[in-house]
């Protein structure tokens, strides 16, 4: 009889973690453990929206109500696997899904090179963290992050040929492909982490040269834990991808890494000013903009197909 209990009680609480969890990463997961892709096929705003918040609290409602506004400007939504990498994927997929050529900086000959020019300059980078691997030699490291950069530059070119299929299908299916190799993708998001150290070490340089730097570039250096760029790497850029995600100077750093504008919706500021967030907060006009939607500032989706627009 005790056994029967507990077995009841045991499916119970299953069925409840099942049906009743509003947590946006296990839901995100389970999707895509199905599908068996970093980034899932499109799902209507509004269906996605009811999924997830069915239930009639405070914040349910102002969820939906956050969704429902959004709904207005984009179509569909893509989920992203809930990890500590989700804000690098989902701005990476963003970025190489509007990639029509390649990005100035990737166009530089000493692109590529950007390890061994740093390590030569800076010891403190032998500390550099790879996923799930122990440190490595200096020439070691070097060599592995200048794979990871031409990997990233192949991407760019591949996804270049995407653009160019006219088919939704097959377009869909191209995409998919590119973020099926879990493998490839880790050392994507690496790459994206060292070039946000690259330009980190340019904005402290320069302001050390008193020249302008953008406003979250002082309030980064501010900071008791990235007080410099090797304390940034020490206790954040080391950490992103396994004990932490991208804090929100970090998405500036991010933004100004990559030279693309990431503007993010984030639902949980739903009736203030804040809704919308852009990083930076004066977009260059001749950054391309890639759009995610967040509903606590730790886990982003994609938003895609953009509808006729109106206020929000």
């Amino acid at each position: 009889m005790y056994l029967e209990v507990q077995v009841i009680m045991f499916f119970s609480m299953l069925l409840y973690v099942l049906f009743h969890s509003s947590s946006q990463c296990n839901v995100a997961n389970s999707v895509l453990t199905a599908y068996k892709l970093s980034v899932a096929p499109e799902m209507d705003i509004l269906e996605y929206s009811k999924k997830e918040w069915r239930g009639n609290t405070p914040v349910a409602k102002s969820m939906r109500k956050g969704y429902e506004a959004v709904a207005r400007k984009f179509a569909s939504i893509r989920q992203v696997r809930g990890d500590n990498y989700c804000a690098l994927r989902a701005t990476l997929f963003q970025a190489l899904s509007q990639a029509t050529q390649l990005p100035c900086w990737m166009q530089s000959e000493d692109f590529t090179m950007l390890p061994e020019n740093l390590l030569s300059k800076y010891d403190w980078i032998k500390q550099w963290q790879l996923k799930e691997k122990p440190s490595r030699k200096t020439g070691e490291i070097s060599d592995e992050i200048k794979e990871y950069l031409l990997l990233l530059k192949k991407k760019v070119g591949k996804w270049k040929c995407v653009s160019d299929i006219k088919c939704p299908v097959e377009k869909q299916e191209a995409c998919d492909e590119l973020f099926k190799n879990e493998e490839e993708e880790y050392r994507l998001y690496e790459a994206l982490k060292f070039l946000m150290l690259n330009t980190a070490i340019e904005l402290y340089n320069d302001e050390k040269n008193r020249r302008r730097v953008p406003i979250f570039s002082l309030l980064l250096f501010a900071c008791d834990t990235s007080s410099s760029p090797c304390q940034l790497m020490h206790n954040h850029l080391n950490q992103i991808g396994h004990s932490g995600g991208l804090e929100q100077v970090e998405m500036f750093l991010l933004a100004y890494a990559l030279q693309y504008t990431i503007q993010v919706y984030r639902l949980y500021k739903f009736s203030t000013d804040e809704l919308i967030t852009f990083h930076p907060s004066n977009p260059e006009e001749d950054w391309p903009v890639v759009t995610l939607i967040t509903e606590d500032d730790r886990h982003y989706n994609i938003l895609v197909r953009t509808c006729q627009e109106t206020m929000l």
